[in-house]
């Protein structure tokens, strides 16, 4: 069974860095669900069934946290007690949130024109955007230097994160 003491990255044997080898993960989460998956546990007794059940649901949750490179860089900071998050500091810089609300007006609008290639012009420019963060993540991250410009960083790529989930429905939605 496994510790439920160790955090995401030591469950998995990896080292606690932002950049990881994404095929190495799905090989150890593959590994570890065999291992820990309830069906293989279905004639034990009651309380390992119950462990077994258990010991799915957090390699899962941690595998989930990994593979997303938002959530991956909020559980590192979260693991040098930085919230990224906190609902008490919602600030970004006003250029960033003005280039964003530019973006989102041209997404009403594409929508609002049936314009899924407008739409698709949008969602490149984004994830361009979000490649740079993750980039710039993962110097942030993996050095040995201050996490405080990581938490920004985060902010943005999770505002993206979601403005890019929002073009996509947006453009299943003109193509519809």
């Amino acid at each position: 069974m496994i510790d439920f003491s160790q955090n995401h990255f030591a469950l998995f044997g990896l080292a606690p860095t932002y950049r990881l080898d994404a095929q190495q993960l799905d090989a150890a989460y593959r590994r570890l669900q065999n291992e820990v998956h309830p069906d293989r546990h279905a004639a034990a007794a009651e309380s390992d069934r119950r462990l077994a059940l258990q010991a799915s649901a957090r390699v899962n949750e941690a595998y989930r946290a990994l593979k997303n490179p938002v959530d991956r860089a909020q559980y590192l900071l979260s693991l040098h007690g930085i919230d990224a998050m906190s609902e008490t500091d919602t600030s970004l810089p006003p250029e960033f949130l003005e280039q964003q609300l530019e973006r989102r007006e041209a997404v009403s609008d594409a929508s609002l024109g049936g314009d899924p290639r407008a739409l698709e012009q949008l969602l490149a420019q984004v994830r361009a955007e979000m490649g740079a963060l993750e980039r710039a993540l993962q110097s942030e991250l993996d050095a040995a230097q201050p996490l405080t410009a990581a938490r920004s960083t985060v902010r943005k790529l999770k505002f993206l994160s979601k403005l890019a989930s929002d073009i996509e429905s947006a453009i299943v939605d003109a193509e519809a």
